[in-house]
């Protein structure tokens, strides 16, 4: 119970710096933003604590099949740390933010091409891609998209070298999918290949769905907005890790139906009929 504790608080201690990080480093945050952000911060961490001091599956999927849940927190982390320093080092900044920046400009103008989620994007928040603020967006951009394309490689390393779910022993398909109904619909495994399909779908198209969506909906949403350096972090950030982690589940989600069919095959005419654990 201690170590479960333990993690529990610290893992709430990771999310409430991820939360507040933009207001504590970023210069000229007024008190009541920062105040509003250590607000979000403690809920954040006081939901985590109460998820992972639970000895039983809430709302977190994958919750005892790391390192899933630890790769997107770290990609999602980085994403905001990079994002931050890089708005840190546009108004002076030391040497590494400088240099953050810098690389996040070589990033996103390489990623600038025509039709790419870069392009459309900074397209998007600066209206025709040339207004004064374009580098900085493109900037973000592109090194946000980049940090998500690691963490599906780093994912796909686990998947693949390190034979993810089963590298800690057996799989529990009810405890890490606890949102998950079995009992609903159709077999089991169709329902996750139907659900790992739907979600690859979506996290290949929301790169430049979402631009184009918030596009059809700009005559009801100011995106002058945009123009606080903090609502940009989490807007580039949001649409780059939400794709990749729709990404990851649908990923996830086929490798669990694979394996499901695997134990049926192994247990077929044996007469044992239950599946949670694979």
């Amino acid at each position: 119970m201690i170590p479960r504790l333990a993690g529990a608080f610290f893992r709430a201690i990771l999310v409430a710096f991820l939360i507040a990080m933009p207001s504590m480093i970023l210069p000229g945050i007024g008190p009541d933003t920062r105040q509003i952000a250590m607000v979000f911060a403690l809920v954040g961490a006081a939901l985590t604590l109460f998820e992972y001091g639970s000895s039983h599956p809430g709302l977190v999927e994958f919750r005892f099949a790391p390192p899933f849940n630890r790769i997107r927190f770290g990609a999602l982390f980085v994403t905001v740390l990079l994002l931050t320093m890089m708005f840190r080092g546009t108004v002076g900044g030391n040497e590494m933010t400088r240099t953050v920046l810098e690389i996040g400009r070589i990033v996103g103008a390489a990623m600038d091409f025509p039709l790419s989620p870069v392009r459309i994007l900074t397209s998007l928040l600066t209206n025709d891609g040339t207004s004064g603020n374009a580098e900085i967006v493109r900037s973000t951009a592109g090194i946000s998209y980049v940090v998500s394309l690691v963490s599906l490689a780093v994912f796909a390393v686990f998947l693949r070298v390190l034979a993810w779910p089963l590298g800690h022993g057996s799989f529990n398909v009810w405890v890490n999918l606890p949102t998950f109904d079995p009992a609903s619909g159709f077999d089991v495994e169709e329902r996750l290949i139907r659900d790992a399909r739907v979600n690859v779908i979506f996290g290949f198209t929301l790169p430049f769905l979402m631009p184009l969506v918030a596009q059809v909906s700009a005559s009801y949403y100011d995106f002058s907005a945009l123009n606080s350096s903090q609502t940009l972090i989490w807007t580039v950030a949001v649409w780059a890790f939400l794709p990749a982690s729709l990404f990851m589940r649908g990923i996830a989600m086929g490798k669990i139906a694979r394996l499901i069919r695997l134990k049926r095959d192994q247990l077929q005419g044996s007469g044992v009929s239950d599946l949670a654990h694979v």
